[in-house]
């Protein structure tokens, strides 16, 4: 369960100024250029919130964790953070889930997935059996509220309309719609996510050849970025995500993407012709020239093989989660490589965290 954010709006600059301060000095040993800084909305930038529903005294609440604090939650009844979308649903859904008993009784979490163009889609978590009088109420709660929803618990999913939302980004002079289910990962700062956009496709402008995509996901990267290259492979694990990008591909005409499921290690062993892979057998890899390599990686970062082999790559775009492994990562990139451009985008205000982005190009041998 996600910890409670305290929002000062008023000291949002401040904060910010702080964490890009604590970054360059974590990167001092590196030659970074100047460092692009992106900010978020200084309020309801979260576009995905989950909630603890804390039952006492017949009703129920929302709910989370002080930091350091996981015995008993802290009760909420509004999230500064989330989406305004967000906030206008959770005091009718609360209302609804109280004066029905069928709704309340060991509902243990609420989820709620929204997006920049309005759409919106509730899930409901119980430790209990969902039944057919359950399902009647939770066809007049998705009719009340106007939002898709889901019911779900063990060994089961019950999906009255959709189980994903649509979501429209403007990446320079272009809007990009996306399928976001409800069990993927999607970016959670809509806002920051376009500025993450642009800022890729502005520095792989003028690359040329073709591009090749570690961790694709939906296609959220790889749709704006396929107009700067004559092709692109793709790779994504992950079923659901990459149904969603190849719906993704066909809902924006995109032609020149090709998709595959594997994981960056197979992908890698299979560009070293370690061993043939039964989901390429139908792709000529010998036939790309790729002069680009993007990779958005989870918090683990480059495996080392997958870090080895990026570094035959011209140009590296490297999208981060986590600034420490990719500080692990750039050590080992940046013995072939330069960092041309560095980036840092605010997704998560009033944290820690930072996502990062840079651009490397290859080091001319002496």
């Amino acid at each position: 369960m996600s910890s409670i954010h305290q929002v000062f709006p008023e000291q949002y600059d401040q904060q910010l100024n702080d964490k890009v301060a604590r970054l360059r000095a974590d990167f001092a040993h590196f030659e970074l250029p100047e460092i692009a800084v992106f900010e978020s909305p200084a309020s309801h930038y979260r576009l995905r919130a989950e909630f603890k529903m804390w039952q006492e005294n017949n009703r129920a609440h929302y709910a989370m964790y002080q930091p350091g604090e996981y015995k008993k939650p802290f009760v909420i009844d509004t999230f500064p953070v989330a989406s305004k979308r967000i906030n206008a649903l959770m005091g009718p859904l609360l209302d609804a889930i109280n004066s029905d008993p069928l709704l309340r009784v060991r509902l243990f979490q609420v989820e709620f997935l929204t997006t920049l163009s309005g759409d919106a889609l509730i899930t409901l978590l119980y430790h209990k059996r969902l039944d057919e009088d359950w399902e009647a109420r939770a066809h007049a709660l998705k009719a009340e509220l106007g939002v898709d929803l889901i019911g779900r618990s063990r060994k089961q999913k019950i999906v009255l309309g959709r189980d994903y939302v649509m979501e429209s980004l403007r990446v320079g002079d272009h809007t990009y719609r996306y399928q976001q289910i409800e069990s993927g990962f999607t970016q959670p700062n809509g806002r920051v996510c376009e500025k993450m956009l642009e800022w890729a496709v502005t520095h792989s402008r003028g690359l040329g050849g073709d591009l090749l995509e570690l961790y694709c996901g939906n296609g959220n990267f790889t749709l704006p970025l396929s107009r700067n290259f004559d092709r692109v492979l793709a790779t994504e694990l992950a079923k659901s995500s990459l149904a969603s990008a190849r719906y993704n591909q066909t809902l924006n005409d995109i032609e020149n993407v090709t998709l595959v499921r594997m994981s960056s290690e197979d992908f890698s062993q299979a560009l070293d012709h370690v061993r043939p892979f039964r989901r390429l057998r139908d792709i000529d890899l010998d036939s790309y020239r790729f002069s680009t390599l993007f990779v958005d990686p989870p918090r683990a970062g480059l495996d080392p093989h997958t870090t080895e082999v990026a570094q035959r790559f011209d140009n590296i775009l490297y999208i981060s989660c986590n600034p420490e492994t990719l500080r692990d990562n750039l050590a080992t990139l940046t013995q072939t490589h330069r960092i041309a451009h560095f980036a840092v985008f605010d997704q998560f205000p009033y944290t820690h965290h930072l996502e990062c982005g840079a651009v490397l190009t290859k080091r001319e041998r002496s």
